[in-house]
């Protein structure tokens, strides 16, 4: 039996608050959740802020890239240049650290997460 959990969808900005092919943080509640527009892709995404590896509130500035043969959405901190999955969160680098992911949608020129 699958468990389905509900996702409560929580305004974060507006789409026009996020640079095209860039991103910005938003604060919801305690979390500062960086929110990515990938124009060139069509897509957008969202994890936490906060990259493990210094502990600096800093992804969301990241360069936006994409990774390998199957063209993975990427983010790289900016400061030590480690790279996360923008789909799984899982570290690109070869590193053993892990960002949390966030369901996301744009409706109406408004951005939304997902929140579980």
């Amino acid at each position: 039996m699958q468990v389905v959990e509900a996702i409560e969808w929580t305004l974060a900005c507006y789409s026009d608050d996020i640079p095209e092919n860039g991103g910005a943080c938003v604060k919801l509640g305690d979390e500062q959740i960086a929110v990515f527009n990938f124009n060139r892709r069509g897509e957008w995404y969202a994890t936490q802020n906060l990259c493990p590896h210094k502990q600096q509130m800093v992804l969301s500035r990241g360069m936006i890239g994409s990774s390998g043969e199957a063209c993975e959405p990427k983010v790289a901190c900016p400061f030590h240049k480690k790279t996360f999955s923008l789909l799984s969160g899982e570290c690109l680098s070869g590193e053993d650290y892990q960002i949390k992911t966030y369901p996301i949608k744009v409706e109406d020129g408004k951005v939304y997460i997902g929140i579980v």
